[in-house]
């Protein structure tokens, strides 16, 4: 077995999430989601849901703008923009890294990596600090985001998959249908946000990013992006990005997309995927 598809069904077979919450409630719970193993659906529901009612969730196509390199040994798992400088994280046991890259030749500026057992997923930066999380170490890392030098970590119960803020509280995913808010001085959970939409709960949801107030992110072995109202939950849009990276620029080894960067300065979307020889700057168009 490849090792990509070794990851994708460990993954797909080890999303069950356990998540004791502490904060405003004073109570434990849990939230979590399981895959049977099979690739999910744009819009994995509940299979005791009934079929969802009222107006078609608005969806969005693309235009490309603009297309740059992307390191092709980069297991993306996060992306962002801040203080107009590109970030990127990294995954896969002994490969898993932060790092600083240039849009426009793809050349990595600066990098911090993690070391083994760690797999490294998404990340943020608040204030003056850059958080990490991992897969299933049950750890995150903190860094000062000018230097990368580590200042601190933190221990969750679960599985870490992406990461973004709201200015306040960082918004973590873990696979399952469930968004979890947590204290960025702690990371205690806060509180937890179940994405549905039309009454159907959406699972896999991955890599996360800010924009405009809204939660976008990637859906696991999609090329989907769920826009997500972060006050109920629910789905307001998907975006399809099918065929954003052409068959001509694929050699059998890329693997899914995972990587959302809004830049609020520019105004700009980027793109990109797990080993991707590309990273795109797009345009949502109605559908």
């Amino acid at each position: 077995m490849s090792l990509l598809a070794s990851l994708r069904r460990t993954r797909a077979s080890a999303a069950m999430i356990a998540l004791s919450t502490v904060g405003l409630v004073g109570t434990a719970g849990a939230f979590g989601a399981c895959s049977d193993g099979e690739e999910p659906a744009v819009a994995t529901a509940d299979s005791t849901t009934t079929a969802p009612t009222g107006p078609r969730t608005p969806g969005y196509t693309f235009d490309v703008v603009a297309e740059y390199p992307h390191d092709t040994a980069a297991f993306t798992q996060g992306l962002l923009w801040h203080d107009g400088r590109l970030f990127e994280s990294t995954g896969t046991v002994g490969k898993s890294n932060i790092r600083e890259v240039t849009l426009a030749s793809g050349r990595v500026v600066r990098q911090q990596d993690l070391d083994e057992p760690h797999f490294g997923e998404g990340i943020v930066i608040l204030g003056e600090t850059l958080y990490q999380i991992t897969w299933q170490s049950g750890k995150a890392f903190t860094y000062d985001w000018k230097t990368f030098k580590r200042t601190g970590e933190f221990a969750y119960d679960g599985e870490g998959w992406g990461l973004t803020t709201d200015g306040t509280s960082l918004i973590m995913s873990n696979g399952s249908n469930t968004l979890i808010y947590r204290d960025p001085k702690t990371f205690a959970a806060q509180k937890a946000v179940t994405v549905t939409d039309r009454g159907n709960q959406v699972s896999q949801l991955n890599e996360l990013e800010w924009v405009k107030g809204e939660i976008w992110a990637n859906v696991w072995q999609k090329d989907s992006i769920a826009r997500i109202d972060p006050a109920t939950g629910n789905v307001t849009g998907w975006i399809d990005l099918t065929g954003i990276l052409p068959q001509l620029d694929r050699t059998g080894k890329e693997d899914v997309l995972n990587g959302v960067a809004y830049n609020p300065d520019t105004d700009k979307i980027h793109v990109t995927g797990k080993l991707w020889p590309k990273l795109y700057e797009i345009q949502l168009k109605p559908r």
